[in-house]
């Protein structure tokens, strides 16, 4: 956990634990760092429900961590089958881990990935195209939505956790599909050979190197942004058009913008970004640039949502209370905008009762009520 705080007293960990023998580690590690800073952890199971035996599987790694005294929950995800079914199982599976950390009060969110997965998922991104933000790998902390996500096993090799798994005297479980050459990442991975060679080795060191050149970016884009933006309650941002420029850091930092204000988990493509820039405005993944402000689409916000506690509307908006019977959805047009930008009010979050009256509306002066709180959390994490 070195170099991945700081963490303060007390701190409260959620731990993604599928019963393999990285996951199982990574929750046995994590227990004991907790307990010697007077903290907490909790066990998070995830059942995709995509084979018989799952959801007892799920169980199963619930009640071994509770006997090895982890807390734990068990969380269904409820898939189909389909195409994309691995990569589909990957999203659904860690927004419920973050989801369910939110809920819970821990702040971080830990992850059992080592380097083999990194040099497997840096082949996997370089096949499919990548840019160096790619190639870079899985970072070993980043913000995503309410939780800050941690990898403190991605420089360990998977031979050294099985080793300690060994000595622990504790036998992990085996997912078959891992191995299932239907899948691609399974042939990839099999592709790669040895999880301890220097294949895997070269692939996790480049991830290293271009993850230094993801920071350097980073620092830059943030530099940037704090010059030329200024997000407002809203979700919206006031753009120094100037200010941002139009070289690479320009294209890297209107895009993280895009990326949050639109509702996006992953950036518009960055020859579309140019574009907009050489075009002075526009719109791309769901945001609109017209003149100094960019705002969310009207037209392209997701449809009314129930406003329970937890509930996510537009990849933006996380509901923290909110009447009995609300929904969360777009303000819509039509409406007083209360010295907005016209673009801006109709894709403002507003509650309205279950008769469709309208209560608040998040961002629009005078428009908050007690006993409504809505925070702004876009999906793709934050902006720098």
């Amino acid at each position: 956990m070195t170099g991945l705080g700081p963490f303060g007293a007390a701190p409260s960990l959620g731990l993604g634990v599928s019963g393999g023998p990285h996951s199982l580690a990574l929750a046995l590690l994590a227990r004991d760092w907790a307990a010697a800073r007077g903290g907490r952890v909790l066990g998070l199971v995830a059942d995709h429900g995509l084979r018989a035996g799952s959801g007892a599987e799920a169980a199963g790694v619930a009640a071994r961590l509770e006997g090895l005294g982890i807390p734990a929950r068990r969380l269904s995800l409820g898939l189909s089958p389909g195409p994309g079914l691995h990569e589909r199982a990957r999203a659904a599976r860690f927004a419920a881990l973050a989801g369910a950390c939110e809920a819970a009060g821990m702040p971080w969110l830990l992850l059992g990935h080592h380097r083999a997965d990194q040099a497997e998922t840096v082949a996997f991104r370089a096949l499919r195209g990548s840019g160096a933000a790619g190639l870079a790998g899985m970072a070993a902390a980043r913000p995503a939505g309410g939780v800050l996500v941690l990898r403190p096993l991605l420089g360990a090799g998977p031979g050294a956790i099985e080793d300690f798994l060994a000595r622990e005297g504790l036998v992990p479980l085996r997912d078959p599909s891992n191995d299932d050459p239907r899948f691609a990442r399974a042939r990839l991975r099999a592709a790669l050979g040895d999880p301890e060679g220097p294949g895997v080795a070269a692939l996790a060191a480049a991830a290293g190197a271009f993850a230094a050149r993801r920071a350097a970016r980073g620092a830059a884009v943030a530099e940037r942004l704090a010059g030329a933006a200024r997000f407002e309650e809203g979700g919206w941002a006031r753009l120094d058009r100037e200010a941002l420029g139009r070289d690479a850091v320009a294209e890297a930092a209107l895009s993280a913008l895009l990326r949050a204000v639109g509702g996006g988990i992953h950036p518009p493509a960055r020859a579309a970004v140019a574009g907009l820039i050489a075009r002075g405005g526009g719109s791309l993944g769901g945001a609109l640039l017209r003149g100094g402000v960019l705002c969310r689409e009207p037209a392209r916000c997701a449809p009314p949502v129930p406003a329970v506690p937890g509930a996510l509307w537009d990849g933006r908006w996380r509901v923290a209370e909110a009447p009995a019977g609300a929904v969360i959805g777009a303000l819509g047009p039509g409406t007083a905008r209360g010295g907005l930008p016209a673009a801006v009010a109709p894709g403002l979050p507003a509650i309205r009762d279950a008769g469709g009256r309208l209560v608040a509306t998040l961002g629009l002066p005078g428009g908050g009520r007690e006993g409504v709180r809505v925070e702004f959390r876009p999906i793709g994490g934050s902006v720098a």
